[in-house]
């Protein structure tokens, strides 16, 4: 007799592929024995999982941005020289980034 754990577990791989959530598929197993060991609601568990998901496309999107940018490796906006480019005004793009965070550095 098949275990119905396991075929579910094999049909919501299918599912999360159509629904393009593949930090979810990677996530989900550990999520659900974690939220099973610990009692967690159905809404905490569906919101870990999301979460995950969410944090890792935008770290896909800032990838794939840097990647197009075809910065030199090490570009930043200290390092810029605003008195090659008279027409850019140095205090309005520092007020204008004043709130971002700085890319980790490795």
């Amino acid at each position: 007799m098949t275990n119905p754990n396991n075929v579910d577990a094999g049909r919501l791989g299918i599912l999360l592929n159509e629904l393009r959530l593949p930090a979810i598929k990677l996530l989900w197993a550990d999520f659900a024995e974690q939220a099973d060991r610990e009692g967690w609601p159905a809404a905490r568990f569906l919101s870990a999982i999301a979460e995950h998901e969410l944090a890792e496309r935008d770290r896909r999107r800032i990838e794939r941005h840097l990647s197009e940018a075809r910065l030199p490796p090490g570009k930043t906006l200290d390092s810029f020289d605003f008195d090659a480019v008279p027409m850019i005004s140095k205090a309005q793009i520092m007020a204008m980034t004043a709130g971002w965070q700085k890319a980790p550095t490795s």
